[in-house]
C-alpha cells in the first residue's frame, strides 16, 4: 500500500498563542513528533500532502467561529517548523472535511495513494471529519494520537475513540 502522510491546518492561527484559535500547549506538543514522521515519509518517498483552511472574509464558519485563517493573512500560512518540501502538495480547504470542495482526491488518485495517515488539528473537527469522508471513499486511515490535537482534551480521547471504533481508523497511541 501507498500511504500519504496529510498535515491537516499546522497554521499560525491554531498552533501560535497569538493564533485567533490557538489550540493550547498541546498542538505545541505535535509540531516535534509531526516534523519526524514528515522527514521519514520524505525519505521514503512517500506522498505528503498538506490541507490548510483558507477562507473567505465573508465565510459562514465565522457565524460558529472567530475569524481564522483568511486567505493572504499571516494567520493562514503555514508554521515554519513544518514548511513543505518542493515536492509535497499543498490544498486549501475551506470546510471540515479536506474532501469538500478540494482537490484531494484528485490528488490521491494521481500520486496512485491508497491509505491515509492524518496528522494535524483539530481531532474532533477536522482530523474526524476527514477521516470520515476518507474511510467512506474506502482508504484505510491512520491516525498517531502523539500526532493530532484539538482545544479540549475530553474531546480529543472521545475523536480518537470514535474514530477507532465507529469509522475503523487504526489509532496508535
Amino acid at each position: 500500500m501507498k500511504t500519504a502522510v496529510i498535515v491537516v491546518d499546522m497554521l499560525h492561527d491554531f498552533i501560535r498563542p497569538d493564533g485567533v484559535l490557538y489550540c493550547g500547549p498541546q498542538s505545541e506538543a505535535i509540531i516535534e513528533p509531526i516534523a519526524h514522521r514528515l522527514a521519514q515519509a520524505h525519505a521514503q518517498r512517500e506522498p505528503v500532502i498538506y490541507l490548510c483552511d483558507r477562507h473567505r472574509t465573508d465565510d459562514p464558519e465565522f457565524e460558529m467561529f472567530p475569524s481564522h485563517a483568511v486567505a493572504g493573512t499571516p494567520g493562514a500560512e503555514i508554521i515554519p517548523e513544518l514548511a513543505p518540501q518542493p515536492e509535497d502538495r499543498v490544498i486549501p480547504k475551506r470546510r471540515f472535511s479536506a474532501f469538500i470542495g478540494t482537490e484531494l482526491l484528485l490528488a490521491l488518485h494521481e500520486l496512485h495513494v491508497d491509505a491515509l495517515e492524518l496528522t494535524g488539528v483539530c481531532t474532533n473537527i477536522c482530523i474526524q471529519y476527514t477521516a470520515c469522508n476518507a474511510r467512506d471513499l474506502g482508504y484505510p486511515v491512520t491516525v498517531h494520537a502523539s500526532c493530532v490535537a484539538t482545544f479540549d482534551l475530553e474531546a480529543h480521547e472521545y475523536a480518537l475513540k470514535q474514530m477507532e471504533t465507529v469509522l475503523g481508523v487504526t489509532v496508535v497511541r
